[in-house]
């Protein structure tokens, strides 16, 4: 099985059944099999063999959905990369993943690697003769599928190699987790170049439902976004929690009712416990999950949000393994194997034994796991071991602090931790106010130095709050 068997299966049980649709365009199943036919002959036909790397530079289309499964027919390797990267990050993914070819929809391009826009690719297969479209290249579940690129620690962009078997592992625990259905209309709010994508896609794919592509501009305008999940008619709808957020403070999500949805599952980051439970409140009927795991590993860890957790004082844990993997915790590092864990790093070795996250965890009175922050998070502050994270989620707990992320600033015995922190309407949270609540929850070494209010934090490319560029801000000054 490889990741473009679950089209060519539904295609063959329901062709005028809907798979995929942007916001001008709508395939069938048939249609999209039959479209990523035609670019599979003129991908062949321009020398792309099994193994190659194809980086595909575009907007979210249903062309791009077709191009990505015409890689996958090939045998090659699948390099998505979102129309909004500046060309100069293209060009360093680009010499890292050396592309026989690179896909577009525009007219920039990378200098000395061969391009083509989809437009012109497709017309190319098609004007092939009928003989040239050959079956698929067959692949095995081991062999890789696509490379997703992350931001390295040394600045350079990583990328993230994943095999058909690593995708389809994931994909087949989360359709039955979900019970998703031919029914089923899936949002794809994240970009094709960020994980939460895979499940858009292919558990719609797997399933015989459709997905409905969200642009990139789109997936940040919170009433159109909010008007698109209802007009739609979605069932499913996959997104950071910052997305979630920002539909229910600024698109009206509370109050214009969940429509069709069944299932609210978000990734990626914490979801603030009082926009959460605020959710949970106004949906008692729909099914919130919450799901984690790095790039490296996908999806490997699942919990459900119940009324249950309307009581949490802080916030929900992150579960219990999923998709076949363990998880385990070795020295507070949450450490996974199993048959997500990817096939290693782009250029480098092959990944083997577990995969150590850098992500810190601890187990709750349930046995349940809960983020506790990153190991590179981790500060000392006068001499004690400090997870920002435990002060944030003491600072939330407080009724004038909608969110709040801590960071570590300065180095030895002039390291402080400053709290960003995002109030209730109409509230104006104090320094010594927030001292005091709390010395009522943590050590006094754990108390915050300085306070700095703002209306929203800084966001990475993927939706995640910045941590660095918040850092960065900090030794300006103490706050208020």
């Amino acid at each position: 099985m490889s990741l473009h068997h679950p089209v060519t299966d539904a295609a063959a049980r329901t062709p005028d059944a809907p798979a995929v649709s942007d916001l001008t365009t709508g395939l069938t199943y048939g249609q999209l099999d039959a479209r990523a036919d035609t670019y599979l002959a003129a991908l062949r036909a321009r020398g792309v063999r099994p193994g190659d790397r194809v980086l595909v530079w575009t907007d979210k289309t249903t062309d791009a959905v077709a191009v990505g499964q015409a890689v996958s027919r090939c045998g090659a390797i699948h390099v998505p990369v979102p129309r909004s990267n500046p060309r100069a990050r293209v060009v360093r993914i680009a010499a890292d993943a050396r592309p026989a070819l690179t896909v577009t929809d525009h007219t920039e391009h990378v200098p000395g690697l061969p391009s083509v826009s989809h437009a012109a690719l497709y017309q190319e297969g098609t004007r092939l003769p009928h003989a040239v479209h050959a079956p698929p290249h067959p692949v095995r579940p081991a062999d890789p599928a696509y490379i997703l690129y992350t931001s390295g620690s040394t600045g350079s962009p990583k990328g993230v190699c994943l095999s058909h078997g690593n995708a389809l592992a994931f994909v087949d625990w989360a359709c039955q987790e979900l019970d998703i259905k031919a029914t089923d209309r899936l949002a794809n709010h994240a970009s094709f170049g960020f994980d939460l994508s895979l499940f858009d896609l292919y558990a719609a794919f797997r399933s015989g439902a459709s997905v409905h592509l969200i642009g990139e501009t789109l997936a940040q305008a919170a009433e159109p976004l909010v008007g698109f999940l209802l007009e739609r008619r979605i069932t499913v709808c996959y997104c950071v929690p910052s997305a979630w957020v920002l539909m229910a403070e600024y698109g009206g999500l509370l109050e214009r009712g969940p429509g069709a949805l069944r299932a609210c599952v978000f990734a990626g980051e914490r979801f603030p416990p009082k926009p959460l439970k605020a959710l949970r409140r106004a949906w008692p009927d729909v099914r919130m999950l919450n799901w984690y795991g790095p790039t490296e590993t996908n999806v490997c860890t699942s919990y459900e949000v119940s009324a249950a957790d309307l009581a949490r004082t802080g916030d929900i844990p992150i579960g219990a393994p999923a998709a076949g993997d363990t998880v385990t915790l070795d020295d507070g590092e949450i450490v996974v194997s199993g048959p997500t864990v990817m096939l290693g790093y782009w250029g480098g070795g092959p990944h083997t034994g577990p995969y150590r996250t850098g992500d810190l965890g601890r187990y709750d009175a349930d046995g349940l796991l809960e983020y506790r922050g990153r190991v590179d998070d981790m500060a000392k502050v006068r001499g004690h071991r400090i997870e920002p994270a435990e002060v944030s989620g003491a600072l939330v707990a407080h009724e004038s602090v909608r969110d709040a992320v801590v960071v570590a600033a300065g180095t030895g015995l002039d390291t402080r931790l400053h709290a960003f922190v995002i109030p209730e309407p109409g509230r104006a949270p104090e320094l010594t106010e927030l001292r005091r609540h709390c010395a009522h929850r943590l050590p006094p070494y754990m108390t915050i130095d300085a306070l700095h209010t703002v209306r929203r934090f800084p966001r990475t490319a993927n939706g995640k709050v910045d941590r660095a560029a918040l850092a960065a801000l900090a030794p300006r000054g103490a706050g208020v």
